[in-house]
């Protein structure tokens, strides 16, 4: 291993608040996020739907309440900094019908915890 990694502070764990002020400096909305499985894999998938949209079925406690959830759930899976990379360089945006979707590469010790 690196000495140099074995010196550097551990991630900061992601929140709800980061997640949204990520999704609003990128795109300028706050998309709605899920976490779907696939084929043996996890992925974090960034909705077309948006909580500044009139149909959005999502109160802005409500929205927040569920950025938290998968905040600690990303963060539970040790992929903060992929994620926050991920949002921060994705040259792809959201698009009506069609979600974007990042394959989180989750450490081979906890895939089982996630995944059924």
């Amino acid at each position: 291993m690196d000495p140099d990694l074995l010196h550097q502070p551990p991630p900061a764990p992601l929140s709800g608040a980061e997640i949204q002020a990520l999704l609003q400096r990128r795109w300028q909305a706050s998309y709605d996020l899920h976490l779907v499985q696939r084929r043996g894999r996890l992925y974090l998938q960034v909705m077309w739907a948006y909580l500044e949209q009139q149909s959005f079925p999502l109160t802005a406690e409500g929205y927040q309440a569920k950025l938290e959830e998968v905040a600690g759930l990303l963060n539970g899976m040790g992929v903060a900094t992929q994620v926050r990379h991920w949002l921060e360089t994705t040259a792809d945006k959201p698009r009506l019908g069609r979600a974007m979707g990042l394959p989180l590469e989750i450490p081979p010790d906890r895939l089982g915890e996630y995944i059924l």
